[in-house]
């Protein structure tokens, strides 16, 4: 066993775990780490400005490589600031090992923080390490904790004694472990009984199924049956948005939705959370009469707020590769007619709901400023076509999704939970994700302030990262939550708002932010403008920066 200093056996882990990329935001807490890196330097260091541009990058290069990142930010101070992010990488499922040094053990009374204790409502696992040969253990379990489902970020704090001390080592890496195995045999058939035999089933997929990479399978399941499917809330492709049967996505607050559930006879819910919502407005959504299926690898989900009828707890590719066999088998001729004539009448829906759009985007094709869907409409008529976006546009994502089509895990990546400011860094972290692809974010102007610092980290680090910023003054997202607020939840005949604290009075010019960093930015009113100046970032090869202002009317 090699005897090592803490700090150059942290080295060696992070080597042996296959770790390319270190996002952080050191202190002088962390000398010895940054001393340890002199003499490693393959380590890719990601320098930001703060520590919600780390945990944004960290939480996208783990996605997009669907293997667990490593962070290293500061003690309590630089913990504290990462944390938001980090509720909602534990709420994703994003794996990530978060670290941060602390002053030796000896100054406890001087008023040494407890850095684990802080961030253990935020994690899967929170330990803070004393000695020297506790590293390879505890780095060893951290990358084991986070890539294993439910998966999740974990953290580690070292204090100093751990990093300086000698001790002996051994270096032994993590082993992939084997997570949900397939379905019951039985559970399965009862999940076809129950599809085979409904008249007006529907399917919602979750990040769970691309986290899986099933999509393929979920597309078999809904063209056996002929069923309209809709994306749950959440931040991957997990079913083709071009794809007949392919609805919509799924906010479950809005009440034609509701209203939609009500009508169905069988619901299946696939690596979703079922029906989450921001306000409360009823602890069961679903009618009695309405079957339930859920399929998921965390046992958490299955049956957690809403009444299950059928809870499998399985991995979802194997699940449903079992359920379209089992179909394939089971299903009568009368059942494959009725589920023939059922697909139709979908396409029929999907092709009118998008024809519907179509007129809506026409009808507001000239506005000025210009409107969300022209904006995109233009985006998407120039962007290349294996495009990667990162979507932080709150109130705009639906209009993104529209005019876009996404057809596989990889095409897209958007933010999944409450806090903001994940796509500024996010982006940077699909770049390195994906370093052979275009990356190009597209953010609010509310949410990209809160982390506008990550415009310098792409120029520090010259990572091609093309930012459009959706720029309507104001946190849109917020009116339209006011707005359900009023109507459904004070059930307000005439529900209206001054909107208090909701805009951006002050305008926030990112182009020229943008220059002041040295980026190209460019600001945009002119929709003709979009096409070209996407040309000119793109074909620059450098992070560039594009601000264009749409109309943020409700």
């Amino acid at each position: 066993m090699p005897v090592m200093a803490g700090k150059r056996a942290l080295m060696e882990m992070l080597k042996a775990e296959g770790v390319e990329y270190i996002f952080g935001l050191p202190g002088s807490s962390e000398a010895p780490i940054l001393d340890a890196l002199e003499d490693y330097p393959d380590f890719k260091y990601i320098l930001a400005l703060h520590e919600g541009t780390v945990i944004g990058m960290a939480d996208a290069y783990a996605r997009g490589t669907g293997r667990a990142s490593f962070v290293s930010l500061h003690i309590e101070a630089g913990l504290a600031n990462g944390l938001g992010l980090m509720q909602d990488a534990k709420t994703s499922g994003t794996p990530m090992v978060v670290t941060s040094a602390n002053y030796d053990v000896r100054k406890l009374a001087e008023g040494k923080v407890d850095l684990a204790k802080m961030a253990e409502p935020f994690t899967k696992w929170s330990v803070e390490l004393a000695h020297p040969e506790q590293i390879p253990s505890v780095m060893r379990r951290a990358f084991h904790e986070a890539n294993t489902y439910p998966r999740g970020p974990v953290y580690v704090g070292l204090t100093a004694n751990a990093l300086d001390g000698k001790a002996d080592m051994k270096l032994v890496a993590s082993s992939p472990i084997q997570g949900p195995g397939p379905a019951r045999p039985e559970a399965v058939d009862e999940i076809v009984s129950a599809l085979a035999g409904a008249s007006r089933a529907l399917m919602v997929v979750g990040d769970r199924v691309a986290d899986a990479n099933a999509v393929g399978e979920a597309i078999s399941v809904a063209e056996l049956l002929g069923v309209p499917v809709y994306a749950a809330r959440g931040g991957e492709v997990n079913f083709p948005t071009d794809h007949p049967q392919f609805m919509s996505r799924f906010p479950a607050r809005m009440g034609r939705y509701r209203n939609m559930l009500r009508g169905a006879d069988v619901v299946l819910v696939v690596g979703a959370d079922a029906f989450r919502d921001l306000f409360f407005q009823s602890d069961i959504v679903l009618p009695a009469s309405t079957t339930l299926i859920h399929i998921d690898p965390r046992i958490s989900e299955v049956g957690k707020s809403e009444p299950t009828d059928i809870g499998v707890v399985a991995d979802v590719k194997l699940a449903m590769g079992q359920l379209a066999e089992a179909l394939e088998n089971a299903m009568t001729p009368d059942q494959r007619s009725a589920a023939s004539a059922r697909g139709r009448s979908v396409t029929e829906a999907s092709r009118a709901a998008a024809d519907e759009r179509e007129a809506a985007v026409r009808a507001r094709w000239d506005g000025s400023p210009m409107s969300p869907v022209r904006m995109f409409a233009e985006l998407a008529a120039c962007l290349p076509d294996d495009v990667v976006i990162a979507n932080d546009s709150y109130s705009s994502a639906e209009d993104l999704m529209n005019a876009i089509p996404f057809r596989a895990p990889g095409d897209l990546h958007s933010t999944r939970a409450a806090s903001t400011g994940w796509g500024m860094g996010g982006a940077i972290g699909l770049k390195c994700a994906y370093p052979d692809r275009p990356v190009v974010a597209v953010v609010g102007d509310g949410t990209a302030i809160s982390t506008v610092q990550a415009l310098w980290t792409a120029k520090n680090e010259n990572i091609p990262v093309v930012y459009v910023i959706c720029n309507n003054a104001m946190f849109r997202l917020l009116k339209q939550n006011m707005d359900t607020y009023k109507r459904d939840i004070l059930h307000e005949d005439e529900p209206g708002s001054r909107y208090l604290h909701m805009d951006l009075d002050t305008p926030l010019d990112f182009a020229g932010l943008a220059k002041v960093i040295g980026l190209h930015g460019e600001r945009i009113t002119d929709p003709g403008a979009i096409a070209p100046a996407m040309e000119r970032a793109l074909a620059s090869g450098e992070p560039s920066v594009l601000d264009i202002v749409i109309d943020g009317s409700l």
